[in-house]
């Protein structure tokens, strides 16, 4: 029963952080590190990355009629700036994609630790304020998603290599990326939602594939649970950061993750003095 709990924690943390710009992976492998799942070490990889399918849905549930072609409510023109949608989300996920399947057993076996993900947290958090701060009173040239054009969504897709650096944040670097590019912080958090459908999908399948299908009933149980509860979670948290935009920075998100940072590098730096 413990386990179960543990799941269901897991589960609410990737759900509440995936799509806000503070690293999911970042507070999925430091809450690990405290309350530790029982599973082997290569299981435990694949739910990390695999309990993001519940993730996926929400995006794909809160904007299913933006992101659908075939919509029987659209004109031929909103359907054409839908395909093109889809062609940008594409091009954009390219460079991650080559770089997550050249270098995912190195960043595995090097980057997956406390004290990365601590200085990626405090790192990104300065550049979120350095780049709020350049934003002032700034009016962004592209408010929505279908004004990026091609290039703008490469260049973005090259922020997102960043992310494969647990403790960055693919959502804080696409957005981080999205607005230096000139893009309004709703239209940056959506593309940066939008991506995460296929990169997040295809970064599951990877992970999957590596481990073989070879699961137990419980740890099918663990991944199928933890996916619920991260689609349930995603659905809030994916409205809660649209509404909180509107009116708002991203500001709030550049101090939590310099002091989380912190915190973080703190704790694992007493456990190593007293350990």
């Amino acid at each position: 029963m413990i386990e179960i709990l543990k799941v269901v924690v897991l589960g609410i943390v990737e759900g509440f952080t995936e799509w806000l710009p503070i690293s999911s992976t970042g507070h999925m492998i430091l809450v690990d590190e405290i309350i530790h799942l029982n599973v082997t070490e290569d299981f435990r990889t694949v739910f990390r990355v695999v309990i993001q399918l519940g993730a996926i849905l929400a995006v794909v549930l809160l904007y299913f009629q933006k992101l659908n072609p075939f919509d029987s409510g659209k004109t031929s023109k909103q359907r054409q700036l839908t395909i093109q949608l889809w062609m940008k989300i594409v091009v954009a996920c390219i460079p991650a994609g080559v770089f997550g399947i050249l270098f995912d057993d190195w960043m595995d076996a090097h980057l997956y630790n406390g004290y990365v993900v601590a200085a990626m947290l405090v790192l990104y958090g300065i550049f979120f304020l350095l780049v709020e701060k350049r934003n002032q009173g700034v009016e962004f040239r592209i408010q929505r998603v279908h004004q990026i054009s091609f290039q703008t969504a490469f260049y973005i897709g090259l922020f997102q290599i960043l992310s494969l650096v647990p403790g960055t944040s693919r959502s804080g670097a696409t957005i981080l990326g999205a607005m230096i590019l000139g893009c309004s912080r709703g239209a940056a958090a959506e593309f940066s939602f939008f991506l995460g459908v296929p990169v997040m999908f295809g970064a599951s399948l990877l992970k999957i594939v590596k481990f073989g299908f070879h699961f137990t009933v419980m740890e099918a149980v663990y991944l199928i649970l933890g996916m619920v509860i991260a689609f349930l979670v995603s659905v809030y948290s994916i409205k809660f950061l649209m509404e909180y935009i509107r009116r708002n920075s991203f500001s709030f998100f550049g101090y939590y993750r310099i002091v989380l940072g912190v915190i973080v590098l703190s704790y694992f730096g007493v456990t190593a003095l007293l350990g």
